[in-house]
């Protein structure tokens, strides 16, 4: 029988990738899972998005970022993340997914859409942008709805309803109108939120004054139809005609497969995971935490560079075990 694997890791993404090169540095025996392409969730980012981050924030391991501009587009991620992976020669299987996690005595045994595996440390880094957060409204099972944005082109002369005024919303909302797309925002909210990117606020703020981007605030999408929508406004309900809608309502992590694990909440309103703030450990002994996972609901609060110190906490707490 072979040996468990020392450390198994859950997620290719950014923070994935830097778990491998601690782990590699430290001599460990590790394997690298992504049920997708690598970076998959950076992957699925809109194609013309550029991070609110500076490329040296976005660094790991202290690999040189080098972007055009200040702040890197997701081309130029892709291209840096994909570089350090094939260049640092990390065990990193893709399109495999992880689908079961089992305690076997001392060990970990791993299901995957592909193979079998058992290990003695696990390192979830999966992320949260699989799962969106739905409407939960008549129609949104139509094909005309998506909760992801990817290129402007596709709604050049539609009608385009946008849920949401986060920054994917503001940067779709503003790609479209420029594509010439007839925009329409539905914003809870009384106004553009502070989170969005600041040299992107004023921009469409402006828009939308003007009309060239019409929105509505304190206001809900209620119904989809195939032609139109209505929509609870504060002055009332309308309907208007209506091609597509994205709903950018933000995302959340997997908790059922958290929970399928035994992972349990210490914050159950915002679903925030258990787990050691020294060592990233959750109450599953060898069972790790690392990015933007631990954040629970609060997805906005951790970041790539915030989060990529998590690496070295962890393999620094699987070294000491493993030695």
């Amino acid at each position: 029988m072979s040996q468990p694997i020392d450390v198994i890791i859950i997620g290719a993404g950014p923070i994935g990738i830097a778990c491998g090169l601690e782990a590699k540095k430290r001599n460990l025996n590790y394997l690298i899972i992504e049920k997708g392409p690598l970076v998959n969730s950076l992957y699925h980012y809109p194609t013309n998005m550029t991070f609110f981050s500076t490329s040296e924030k976005l660094e790991i391991d202290k690999i040189p970022f080098i972007s055009n501009s200040p702040k890197p587009t997701k081309r130029e991620a892709l291209e840096y993340y994909r570089r350090i992976a094939t260049s640092n020669n990390l065990h990193i299987n893709l399109f495999e997914k992880v689908e079961k996690v089992e305690k076997q005595n001392n060990n970990y045994q791993i299901t995957s859409s592909k193979s079998t595996y058992t290990c003695k440390n696990i390192i979830v880094a999966t992320g949260f942008y699989d799962i969106p957060n739905k409407l939960n409204i008549v129609g949104e099972e139509l094909t005309k709805v998506s909760h992801y944005y990817h290129d402007p082109h596709y709604y050049s002369g539609q009608n385009v309803a946008i849920v949401g005024a986060s920054n994917s919303s503001v940067d779709a909302a503003l790609e479209i109108f420029r594509k010439g797309g007839n925009v329409t925002m539905i914003v809870r909210g009384k106004e553009i939120g502070d989170r969005v990117k600041y040299w992107v606020r004023p921009d469409i703020v402006n828009r939308i004054e003007e009309g060239s981007i019409k929105a509505y605030f304190e206001s809900e999408l209620k119904e989809i139809r195939e032609n139109e929508i209505d929509i609870a406004t504060a002055s009332g309900n309308l309907t208007l005609k209506n091609d597509f809608v994205l709903a950018l309502t933000g995302y959340q992590p997997n908790f059922a497969f958290l929970n399928s694990m035994g992972i349990t909440l210490s914050d159950k309103e915002r679903k925030i995971p258990t787990y050691d703030s020294q060592n990233m450990e959750t109450n599953q002994k060898g069972i790790y935490l690392a990015g933007v996972i631990c954040g629970g609901l609060e997805t906005h609060k951790w970041f790539i560079e915030n989060s990529r110190i998590h690496a070295k906490m962890i393999m620094e707490n699987i070294d000491t075990l493993h030695n």
